[in-house]
């Protein structure tokens, strides 16, 4: 009898140790992610130079905004006053304030208020917050409830609400940006930029059927399918467990989760048309980093079945830092700006975006749940 107590328990070390080398090294993440940070802000030390591509913007628009969303994320499991610094230096430029002033609906306007609320839970002081209050008061206390038309502003505006609805221990934040999401997914468009027969979401209305892609297949932008479940994840890791609808954000993460699966490239990325692979069907980060950041996410905290998800997750991220990290932090396969596969096109491991600056956020959301799996 013991022989075979010995095999086992030979088999099960085994397996713990074949288990345990599959995870990347903490340091090797934590690494990998401060290069790519450090490419980014030894390029941009000025935090209040505008943008200039077609033309001239702020740098507090919705693309510096997710970056700074990953810096805060770097800044959590790697607490670095330069970091700090350099949020704070950014919101303290732009005066903690929106673009187009508080009188504003657009959430790509205001996604720089997660960030801000990020600082204030840091170091509270009602200055940081008194624009971003007023704004998200205003939204709450008006009727609408369609200003999410396309499926970016899930990411841009959601985590708002949730993290005021945490700070100010007020529902009516959880309950308005669950009947906006709600409204979003079933409402807009012919019948909801949600298509729960495929777990995937069309990008806006023009993009919802009879629209297909050459295939004939529906089209799913795959950074547009990363905002939701990127948007699901952050909401998740934001609102405490007895929050209302939180189960309808699980179903719909894992929803999504399960459609990605199948669809994944051989090389660890996902294509920018996700149902059509002959459609510029190459390699691209930022949804990949999306969706890596989700998942891990859903693995970390149970939500999705580890023996399923781990071996996904590792793949995209093994795919962006051996294929796409440069050694100098630079990102490749980084698709501009746009709402749609053929934006931006073609990538390509040296290309350039006309912005740089959300791909990295990506990446470090993505690099901060790859950092916490166990």
């Amino acid at each position: 009898m013991k022989t075979p107590i010995i095999c086992f328990i030979s088999l099960l070390l085994s397996l713990q140790i074949v288990n345990s080398q599959e995870l990347p090294d903490k340091k090797e993440v934590l690494q990998q992610m401060q290069l790519a940070n450090k490419y980014f802000m030894n390029k941009w030390q000025d935090v209040g130079k505008t943008i200039i591509t077609n033309k001239e913007r702020p740098s507090n628009i919705w693309t510096r905004g997710v970056y700074y969303e990953g810096l805060m994320a770097l800044y959590e499991i790697y607490p670095k006053e330069e970091y700090y610094n350099y949020a704070y230096d950014w919101a303290e430029f732009h005066k903690w304030g929106f673009r187009n002033g508080n009188a504003n609906r657009n959430a790509d306007d205001y996604c720089a208020a997660q960030t801000y609320i990020d600082l204030y839970n840091l170091e509270p002081d009602a200055k940081k917050l008194k624009n971003t209050k007023a704004l998200i008061n205003m939204l709450l206390n008006t009727p609408q409830l369609d200003d999410w038309s396309w499926i970016d502003a899930i990411q841009m505006g959601m985590p708002v609400f949730a993290k005021l609805g945490v700070l100010e221990n007020d529902n009516r934040y959880f309950e308005k940006m669950y009947d906006m999401y709600i409204y979003t997914r079933n409402n807009h468009g012919d019948n909801g930029l949600y298509n729960p027969k495929d777990g995937l979401w069309w990008r806006d209305k023009d993009f919802d059927p009879p629209y297909t892609e050459p295939n004939g297949e529906d089209s799913y932008w795959s950074r547009g399918n990363g905002w939701v479940i990127g948007a699901l994840a952050k909401v998740l890791s934001i609102i405490p467990k007895n929050t209302p609808h939180r189960e309808q954000y699980i179903l719909d993460l894992q929803s999504m989760a399960e459609a990605l699966v199948p669809i994944q490239r051989k090389d660890g990325f996902w294509n920018v048309s996700l149902h059509d692979s002959n459609h510029f069907g190459g390699k691209e980060t930022s949804g990949t980093a999306l969706f890596v950041y989700a998942m891990a996410y859903g693995v970390n905290n149970g939500i999705l079945d580890r023996s399923k998800y781990l071996p996904v997750i590792l793949k995209g991220w093994q795919a962006i830092t051996k294929e796409a990290l440069h050694k100098n932090g630079f990102l490749g396969y980084l698709q501009s700006t746009g709402k749609e596969p053929k934006d931006g096109q073609p990538l390509s491991y040296n290309k350039i975006p006309d912005f740089e600056d959300y791909g990295l956020g990506c990446f470090l959301l993505a690099g901060s749940e790859v950092y916490r799996l166990k």
